[in-house]
Order: C-alpha cells, then structure tokens, then sequence
C-alpha cells in the first residue's frame, strides 16, 4: 500500500503544518513546495527565527517571542526540527511530516547543498550567512537517530496524547525517501 494515499484530503485541510527531521534530509525544499501546493505561509525555522545575519544566532527569548508570534497566525508552514521550541510549535500544528531518510541521504543532502550554495546565501537564510559545512554538522547528521530521534519520538508521543485529549488526532506523517516526497507532492497537484 502507498504510505501516501489518503493523505490529500487531511493535508489539505491543515491549517498548520511542521516539517521536521534531519538536516540535509529536504525539510526546507518539501516546505517551500507544499507552501505553494496548500497556499500556506512558509516560515523557515533558521531564517525567519535563528539566525542574524554573519550567522549570529538570535537570543533565546527572542527566537521564543518569534516563533510565539508565527505559530498564532492561522495558515502556515514550518520547516525545522528545534526540538527547544517543540512545546510552542507542536500544540498549534494540525499534522506534522517528519522526513526521515538514510543517514547516507542526509549526508548527501547537506554536502550537495553546500556545493550547489558554496559562498552564496540559500534562499531561506539570512543575508550574510553563506553556506557552510562543518565537520560538526556531519557528526550531528550521522549521530541523528541515535541522539535525536529518542527525544522527538517522546514529544510527538506527548503531542498525540495531548491532541487525542482535545478531539481527533493529528496525523504525524513520516516519510523516509525522497521518492515519498515527489509522491506526496504529486498527489496534492493531482486533481480531486
């Protein structure tokens, strides 16, 4: 069975969207897409709320107060896995997409884009935060199912739970290859 079918009609009428998961696993590129394909705002977890640009990171009260501000509109988008602000963003999502590819994909993901972006700014970043790619980084993305998901696992747990207290689920949506992501795309252009 298709992981996709059925899932128009309840992308559709979200209201709210995350897309989460790794980096280099095309969170901002499905985001950006399905903004267009669903007619939502996109909001970029690292440009519109983390980074300053010199790549000068925001303080913590400020990224809250931002994303505090974005997730009370009604329609939007978000890309970014920040579990630190999970507790503002998962109460007012209507469906989450957790992209969820191999290590290997990732990996490639974030090296590509560094070599498609060397030196030059990616669309959702700030002015002045040319692409990089450090070692840390590739740590990070090979470490991410052992470090990270444990604790997006529980909070997503934490969010069905609280969810199911307040009326039907949420759908939380995983998808883990790129093919997923084009079928996921092609299906919301696809006429009803």
């Amino acid at each position: 069975m298709n992981v996709i079918a059925g899932l128009k009609s309840t992308l559709a009428d979200a209201d709210r969207i995350l897309v989460i998961g790794c980096p280099g696993s095309g969170k901002s590129t499905l985001a950006k897409r399905l903004s267009r394909a669903l007619d939502l705002r996109y909001f970029s977890m690292d440009g519109d709320f983390y980074w300053l640009p010199g790549w000068r990171k925001r303080p913590r009260d400020e990224i809250d107060r931002l994303i505090a501000e974005a997730v009370a509109e009604e329609r939007w988008i978000m890309d970014g896995t920040g579990l630190n602000s999970f507790h503002i963003r998962l109460p007012r999502a209507d469906a989450v997409i957790w992209l969820r590819p191999s290590r290997y994909a990732c990996l490639h993901g974030a090296v590509s884009r560094a070599f498609r972006y060397f030196r030059r700014n990616r669309p959702e970043l700030p002015a002045g935060c040319p692409e990089r790619l450090s070692p840390d980084l590739l740590v990070y993305i090979w470490n991410f199912e052992r470090d990270a998901v444990p604790l997006i696992d529980s909070a997503l747990r934490d969010y069905v739970a609280g969810s199911a207290d307040r009326g039907p689920g949420k759908p939380i949506l995983q998808l883990k290859s790129r093919r997923q992501m084009r079928e996921l795309l092609d299906l919301l252009r696809a006429p009803a």
